[in-house]
């Protein structure tokens, strides 16, 4: 019994998983944006080697340092339990750092010490973000030991921007008298008292830590990080009166919220969104534009390959499609040809419609568009503005998205300059229905004397412009999935 107990303390079951299985890949995507998992190995003042892992954004921002949460898990927990807090603050432009402490997880070590070695093993960790230039403030996240472990080392290092404690102990003794009742074990107090010396000296031997010192009272009345406390309602582990003394007696901006479940419950999402805003207001992440990265994204569809269930056909309609409507040349192939089965879509689409040629043609269009528009507007009868109005508008959304793409960087001046004619023309046609039409040969006189005094319409935003590129990148790849969905899965 006893030497559960002890076990029970600092030899509780250990997590033993695959990183690439258990935590996020090291390239993924949230958002709309692209982040990487950099694992790295770090040595603790033991000489014990800790096993981390840094969620970064993907590139990383250009002359801007971004704030970090490191993440400290419980007593038989790992790096896998800080994949929630990646979700939640990766897209704040806030990094998270986790890692397994001495005796948990792939790290080296035999035992856990509930925070009190656990707290050297953080300061390692820290010591390392501080010499990242890339890294400017630091906070701390912590559940159960590793809420101990963050206000343990909280005490010494002021410099921490902020903390978030969920379920921490306020007294190690306490807790295990508390125990004893909660698991029912029916000994006199004393001889309780007894074994809990007992236990005292096997501890102190093998993990080199006396219980009697982990108190957290004795800090938390001289820190002054501002805190976020949790703790679940229904936590028979570690009751949540622990928390609430702790709260009373810290000394610096706090808060404390509980909530429904008990100590190993997943947490609800008003607390993680609690979380989410308390970092944010600690931390100050800088306001990174989402258009501050390449434009290759805005067509980049990925690594879809050819084959697999892929209709080439398909494809082959979509990107001839694209590359006539920049060029105004129709194919007279009956029959599409073969394509590469080792090229992506995205480097089919760049062989056809490269970036540079992308946003010239963007920005031309919209001149276009917003030059035309109020003219062609003027022009029709009352009966017949409304439906051209909105006819013109979904001709906008779907094909001059497309027509957007065409050219290519090996055409000379002349011929640019004439697809670019070609270009206002057809767009003239395809943006009002056949009975408009009819009325257009009779006004163009009209028109070309107003163009004079149509008054110039600033150009739109090039976030706007960007959107739509994005937004074809999105239509194709949905067409593409839907079709190859559709294959490998008949309907019976």
């Amino acid at each position: 019994m006893i030497d559960q107990f002890i076990n029970f303390v600092i030899r509780p079951p250990r997590a033993e998983y695959n990183p690439d299985q258990y935590l996020w890949e090291r390239d993924f995507t949230l958002a709309g944006r692209t982040y990487i998992r950099q694992d790295l190995e770090l040595t603790n003042a033991r000489g014990h080697t800790l096993r981390c892992s840094h969620y970064l954004p993907s590139p990383f921002p250009e002359d801007a340092s971004l704030p970090c949460v490191i993440y400290c898990h419980g007593n038989s927990g790992c790096r896998a339990d800080a994949n929630e807090a990646a979700v939640m603050l990766l897209p704040s432009n806030i990094t998270v750092f986790t890692l397994d402490f001495s005796g948990s997880g792939l790290s080296d070590g035999d035992y856990v010490s509930l925070g009190w070695h656990e707290r050297d093993d953080l300061k390692v960790v820290v010591s390392y973000l501080r010499s990242n230039k890339q890294i400017s403030r630091i906070g701390l996240w912590g559940r159960s030991m590793g809420a101990v472990t963050c206000l343990l080392y909280g005490a010494e290092d002021p410099s921490i921007a902020g903390m978030v404690l969920d379920s921490a102990f306020s007294n190690l003794y306490v807790l295990m008298m508390e125990l004893v009742d909660v698991y029912k074990i029916r000994l006199p107090k004393f001889t309780v008292k007894m074994a809990v010396q007992y236990m005292r000296r096997i501890i102190e031997k093998k993990a080199k830590f006396d219980i009697m010192d982990l108190n957290c009272l004795q800090v938390s009345s001289k820190t002054f990080i501002p805190a976020l406390f949790g703790h679940a309602k229904d936590d028979k582990f570690i009751p949540n009166h622990h928390s609430d003394l702790i709260y009373k007696s810290y000394a610096g901006d706090k808060n404390i919220i509980y909530f429904d479940g008990d100590h190993n419950s997943s947490r609800p999402q008003f607390y993680y969104d609690s979380v989410s805003i308390f970092f944010y207001n600690v931390l100050h992440p800088p306001q990174i534009s989402s258009h501050s990265c390449k434009l290759e994204k805005y067509y980049d569809l990925g690594d879809l390959k050819i084959g697999a269930g892929l209709d080439e056909g398909l494809l082959y309609e979509i990107i001839t499609g694209v590359h006539s409507a920049g060029t105004d040349v129709a194919s007279s192939s009956s029959a599409p040809p073969a394509i590469s089965t080792t090229k992506c879509v995205g480097e089919l689409l760049s062989e056809i419609a490269p970036v540079t040629t992308v946003v010239d043609s963007v920005h031309e269009e919209a001149d276009i568009l917003s030059s035309h528009e109020p003219s062609h507007l003027e022009d029709q009868p009352n009966d017949q503005n409304e439906e051209c109005c909105s006819y013109t508008s979904s001709n906008r959304e779907s094909w001059g998205r497309c027509s957007s793409l065409g050219g290519s960087d090996e055409e000379s001046s002349a011929d640019c300059t004439a697809a670019d004619n070609g270009h206002q023309k057809t767009r003239k046609v395809l943006t009002m229905p056949l009975r408009c039409m009819q009325q257009k040969s009779s006004e163009l006189k009209k028109e070309e004397k107003k163009k004079k005094k149509v008054p110039i319409v600033p150009k739109k935003p090039k976030s706007e412009k960007f959107e739509k590129l994005e937004a074809l990148s999105k239509r194709l790849r949905l067409c593409i999935l839907k079709r190859v969905n559709h294959c490998r899965h008949p309907t019976s």
